[in-house]
């Protein structure tokens, strides 16, 4: 029988989706110079060193160095979450850079990954899995990642239930109402695809997967019984639980799977490369305020990582699942983030049904 591992590097790679920033055409009119080497990447881009990210233009004229720089934090929550959590952090590189530094809360993946591409952010925190197309289509070079001491910590796919509910092992949730978070989420639709068969479990065969449209909407539902078990981020019901959003006490974790890696800080590759190494210098030196290690379960600071070394085990899966970090798979889940976007906005829209009149 394959392994759990072996099943994980079949299918980690993640996303969610609320709605989408103005979306930029995509265009190969403004493609990088003669390039030696592109590998996986965009057209925009060249990769004459190999190291698997976008080198910077060769020309000086097309660095940027801008006197605002914006930057963002993936949307796993709700991004005003995360506005005033890390206020501390920008108002230090605002000092530390010397520059008006303004944090934006994006709203989906792929509106960070366009926002990245069009030149309106400079740098931003994407999760695990769109960290891949952040490098591949928009140019985006990670450098570091959330850790404690001189470890960059990871998270696990969490199967999660209500604490009062009957079920003691996945095989217990056959027929039953489970929920993912959306159908590019790694931890919340993809990886309970591939490891909740050993446990018993077989998506769309044994049940039916409710997307929620997000790993806190999927802990909550559980807790209101709206679902009897949620395949989530255990990062995500870490910081949930710390923040008194849900309690320990109200949930089990049935399932656990190996670590996966975090999320990555990533610095758009036409920054002018004085400013980009100045930038990762703030990053390093900042330590955690108290609140922010109570909300990032402990982390202290953030840590280096490389692209080629660190994320080789999501760009395996990626391929072997057949989900490449390409144009054609990030068009299939913008169009799907669209169509989801433009249903909730249709429904947040309809006039509330009125009381029917008494009879006479």
């Amino acid at each position: 029988m394959p392994s759990p591992i072996r099943h994980l590097r079949r299918a980690l790679w993640s996303g969610s989706a609320v709605a989408m920033l103005a979306f930029v055409p995509w265009s190969p009119a403004a493609a990088q110079d003669a390039c030696s080497h592109r590998g996986q990447l965009d057209t925009l881009y060249c990769d004459a060193d190999n190291d698997l990210v976008a080198d910077a233009p060769k020309d000086p004229k097309r660095w940027r160095d801008p006197s605002t720089l914006v930057w963002a934090y993936t949307p796993v929550e709700d991004p005003a979450v995360y506005a005033n959590i890390f206020k501390p952090f920008t108002d230090h590189l605002e000092k530390c850079v010397g520059k008006r530094t303004v944090y934006y809360p994006v709203q989906s993946n792929s509106a960070e990954i366009e926002a990245m591409r069009s030149g309106r952010l400079h740098f931003a925190g994407f999760s695990t899995g769109p960290t891949g197309f952040a490098v591949n289509l928009a140019g985006a070079v990670p450098f570091a990642a959330k850790g404690l001491g001189t470890e960059v910590r990871g998270y696990n796919l969490a199967a999660v239930v209500k604490a009062s509910s009957p079920y003691q092992k996945l095989a217990d949730l056959k027929g039953k109402k489970v929920a993912h978070t959306s159908p590019s989420s790694n931890s919340g639709n993809l990886a309970p695809r591939v490891l909740f068969p050993d446990q018993g479990l077989k998506t769309d065969e044994d049940y039916k997967p409710l997307m929620s449209g997000g790993h806190d909407k999927s802990l909550l539902g559980v807790v209101s019984g709206d679902y009897d078990m949620a395949a989530v981020a255990s990062d995500v019901m870490e910081r949930m639980i710390t923040r008194g959003t849900i309690k320990q006490a109200d949930i089990r974790v049935l399932y656990r799977s190996p670590v996966f890696p975090t999320s990555s800080f990533a610095y758009a590759h036409d920054l002018k490369p004085e400013l980009a190494e100045k930038l990762k210098g703030c990053f390093f030196s900042f330590r955690f305020t108290p609140e922010m290690q109570k909300e990032f379960n402990g982390d202290d600071r953030f840590l280096p990582i490389s692209y080629a070394k660190d994320w080789a085990v999501v760009r395996e899966v990626a391929e072997k699942s057949g989900t490449p970090y390409n144009k054609a798979a990030y068009d299939a889940e913008s169009k799907r983030e669209a169509a989801e976007a433009a249903k909730k906005a249709a429904e947040a829209a309809k006039p509330a049904e009125q009381p029917a009149a008494p009879k006479p």
